[in-house]
């Protein structure tokens, strides 16, 4: 469901507007009234039809966008989140964590939450990739799970080794380890979700020209190189540290699979100006698949019919690959 307040539900129906498009069948964890409504409001002919768990979601897809009911009424009205929605916000990732793990779906797909509207009713995470993780340590059995984020288009992949930090505390936090562990999970997801046999990774280098030797600061020489010597010597094709504005030009980008970046701009910057509307948000390293579209909930457009929903279609396909990919078919 994502945040109600925000362009979720609209571009869910749209989505299911789309079906003969290739669009795989999906089922919404959300209020059929509120969906219904919303439907209504914009014009929109799409049937609403509650389903009960464990139903045939994929026989209803056809005729109507299968409900699976979130199990409360929401008060968020378009562009005006409600802190009292929280509970069922997250209510809806759980259930749909359980779903995939009891096998009753492949994937899941993520709708853009409000951070902001969680905190206040005091979610301790900083956002839905590190919930995730969290969740799935304590429905799993696992633990030493880390959560990777990639943003993945047709043209760029990315991955931000620092996320949601300010520049100058991204820039104390980093570490080798950090890029390590990145670079491991990206590796295995590469092999096994994007059915690539021997990727290779481009890293970014933390400084202008990484560094230039030292002269425009020390961190790619002490940081980012030794991860790289590490990466390579467990076998990872780990290339850098690389100048960060000569990696992402065509001709460069044809040379590696993936770029591992150390701060969140400066993964976020090139995929959004190449595929600001198809590019897909990945989280790496979990035991089961997640994607997202690469979009926040755009408040200013809610409930205006005007979002596109390009991007939660290339979401709810790469989840669909992968998922047929692991299961060999």
């Amino acid at each position: 469901m994502g945040e109600p307040a925000g362009i979720g539900g609209e571009i869910a129906l749209k989505a299911w507007l789309r079906r003969g498009e290739g669009v795989p069948a999906f089922y919404l964890i959300d209020d059929p009234d509120r969906l219904t409504a919303l439907a209504a409001r914009l014009g929109w002919a799409v049937p609403v039809q509650a389903i009960d768990a464990g139903s045939g979601a994929p026989a209803v897809f056809a005729n109507a966008l299968p409900v699976l009911p979130v199990g409360g009424k929401l008060g968020a009205e378009p562009g005006r989140p409600e802190t009292a929605d929280a509970a069922l916000v997250i209510g809806a990732i759980d259930r749909a964590v359980t779903d995939v793990q009891a096998g009753r779906a492949a994937a899941l797909v993520t709708n853009p939450i409000n951070k902001e509207a969680l905190y206040r009713a005091g979610f301790p995470h900083p956002g839905h990739t590190e919930y995730l993780g969290e969740l799935a340590g304590r429905l799993y059995g696992t633990s030493g799970i880390t959560p990777v984020m990639m943003l993945a288009s047709p043209q760029l992949r990315v991955v931000p080794i620092t996320i949601h930090l300010a520049l100058r505390r991204a820039i104390e936090v980093l570490t080798s380890a950090m890029i390590v562990t990145a670079g491991r999970v990206t590796h295995l997801a590469l092999q096994r979700d994007f059915g690539i046999a021997a990727p290779v990774l481009a890293v970014a280098g933390l400084n202008p020209h990484a560094g230039e030797g030292g002269s425009l600061g020390h961190e790619d020489l002490e940081i980012v190189a030794p991860a790289i010597t590490e990466l390579r010597a467990a076998g990872i094709d780990a290339r850098g540290p690389l100048a960060a504005d000569t990696m992402f030009h065509e001709a460069a980008r044809q040379s590696y699979d993936a770029a591992l970046c150390m701060y969140h701009d400066q993964a976020l910057i090139p995929i959004k100006t190449l595929d600001f509307d198809g590019a897909v948000n990945v989280t790496l390293g979990l035991p089961f698949i997640r994607t997202s579209p690469d979009h926040g909930t755009a408040f200013g457009i809610a409930g205006q019919g005007l979002a596109r929903p390009d991007s939660l279609i290339a979401a709810l396909r790469l989840a669909a690959e992968t998922a047929a990919r692991r299961r060999g078919g």
